[in-house]
């Protein structure tokens, strides 16, 4: 049975990294007989130009409908002037929200061709492959009340609420430890406990759960001192476990430690195992349209949509090879590129992968 998918490719070089993940998968459709049926909405900044909201009635519509989703980035310059509900980025929280996107993983993996492109050394990096869990629906970037008011003594002050549930935790932490289960069985739950009382519920929760988990190893870490480990010796993590503001934070230090942002992929599941599949790395606006945007992280993207809601691991193993095939032959992008090695663009890296998939 064919599988909806439903592409978004937002704004910045969401529509150029969106067109080198479309080819492949126009090819798996074609070479592979991977069943999936296409169609295009429009979100962000392109959500708002379309129809004034950045994330129209029309294409919510399909992305419930869909069985995955691909999307590009929201976001540029020329929207910050917006009332706040209307700018790009609400268009995201609010279809991760209207969809119960709550789990986001974002892998940290470390080629070994990319070894020379971190900025830490490579005996400190080689052979990385960290799985940040990140609760994505609840935490300090959805709770209420929050705003901006003036007080009796005329200062105006801004306030939000870091709120969670013990469902909440107790659906994230789930989610970790049945992936760790998969991988080296060891959870590393990441909090505040010693300064925020929610911190030391998500604590309280993490080590309830942990007992029906007897496989996995359960550790805990302080925001701050595990900001400080991942540069420090990130090959102890095997899955880090946070809350949405923590985990915004952790994944883009993580991303550092694989030589570029442009490498990593993410997705944000459901509790059923749909998906919305993305890059980490944004818009880029400063760079959109000149044809140096990376698209590994959004062809990897495809992987993780073949692995975890198309039901399709060989396929997404044979994307993942095919990316480390064309790191191998000194292929770059200039953000992940080193002396030796042979400057692309976009769309010759896309052609690449398309070639080293078909060898």
């Amino acid at each position: 049975m064919s599988k909806k998918i439903l592409i978004l490719p937002g704004d910045g070089i969401g529509p150029e990294i969106i067109a080198q993940a479309m080819k492949l998968l126009e090819t798996l459709k074609h070479d592979f007989d991977l069943k999936i049926t296409l169609e295009q909405g429009a979100i962000g900044g392109a959500g708002y130009d379309d129809c004034g909201h950045p994330l129209p009635e029309h294409t919510l519509k399909l992305a419930r409908e869909a069985d995955a989703i691909l999307l590009g980035a929201v976001g540029g310059p020329q929207y910050d002037s917006l009332p706040r509900e209307l700018r790009p980025e609400r268009g995201l929280l609010g279809i991760r929200s209207a969809l119960g996107l709550f789990a986001n993983l974002r892998p940290a993996i470390l080629y070994p061709q990319l070894a020379g492109a971190s900025t830490l050394r490579a005996e400190v990096v080689s052979g990385l492959d960290i799985m940040i869990v990140r609760e994505l629906t609840g935490g300090i970037y959805f709770g209420q009340p929050r705003g901006i008011r003036t007080r009796e003594d005329g200062q105006r002050e801004g306030f939000n609420t870091m709120i969670y549930t013990e469902a909440e935790i107790e659906r994230i932490m789930r989610t970790a430890f049945d992936i760790a289960l998969k991988r080296q069985r060891r959870v590393c739950s990441v909090d505040k406990a010693n300064v925020l009382e929610v911190s030391e519920l998500w604590r309280e929760v993490a080590e309830r759960v942990s007992k029906d988990y007897p496989e996995v190893s359960l550790s805990h870490l302080y925001v701050d001192n595990a900001a400080m480990q991942l540069v420090r010796a990130p090959k102890q993590f095997d899955v880090m476990v946070t809350s949405n503001l923590f985990g915004d934070v952790l994944s883009d230090i993580a991303a550092m430690l694989t030589g570029s942002i442009g490498m990593l992929p993410s997705a944000s599941l459901d509790a059923n195992g749909k998906g919305m599949y993305e890059p980490v790395h944004g818009s880029a606006p400063d760079i959109a349209g000149q044809d140096i945007a990376n698209p590994l992280a959004t062809i990897l993207s495809v992987s993780m949509m073949l692995r975890y809601s198309l039901d399709e691991a060989a396929l997404a193993d044979t994307v993942d090879q095919a990316v480390s095939r064309v790191l191998a032959h000194g292929l770059r992008t200039g953000d992940i590129y080193t002396e030796g090695c042979e400057r692309v663009g976009t769309q010759l890296m896309g052609d690449a992968v398309i070639e080293a998939l078909r060898d």
